[in-house]
């Protein structure tokens, strides 16, 4: 007799269509593939778009303070920084009472974008093909879920 099994068999631990994991990731792909045509108008990535997201919500903060807000560390983001600066959003400059702490503002450009930007939550929002109550749900989930993964050594 054999111990083999054959793959329609294995574990469910050990399937693929199983791991929370996987769901998370192709729904990030997904995802992504929604925004990265809402954000070719705007001649934006996803991450660069998260960066302005947060440069809206409050002008003139430092690169640890960008990063805290996107769970990002400096050596990500500071290149995603220096390509929004080529395009002329934002601009970065030392911190005159802490020189190791670089500053990020927005250009008039960079405000500008903002308005363009204004269709695209509610693009996303359409393209979910949710309710609201659903997503806001959803959005809470998945927040206590990133808090409780934080906290796991």
């Amino acid at each position: 007799m054999s111990t083999r099994r054959s793959p329609e068999t294995k574990p469910a631990p050990l399937r693929l269509d199983q791991q929370l994991c996987f769901s998370l990731y192709s729904a990030q792909l997904a995802m992504t593939k929604v925004y990265r045509k809402l954000l070719a108008d705007l001649d934006l990535t996803y991450p660069q778009y998260l960066v302005m997201l947060v440069l809206w919500e409050g002008d003139g903060l430092t690169v640890s303070q960008i990063g805290e807000r996107l769970f990002l560390d400096s050596a990500t983001l500071t290149p995603l920084l220096k390509r929004l600066e080529a395009a002329g959003l934002l601009s970065r400059r030392r911190a005159a009472e802490d020189e190791r702490q670089v500053v990020i503002s927005l250009t008039a450009e960079g405000r500008t974008l903002r308005h363009k930007a204004g269709a695209v939550p509610a693009a996303v929002f359409c393209a979910t093909g949710c309710e609201l109550d659903q997503l806001l749900e959803l959005k809470a989930q998945l927040d206590g879920l990133r808090a409780r993964l934080a906290e796991h050594p």
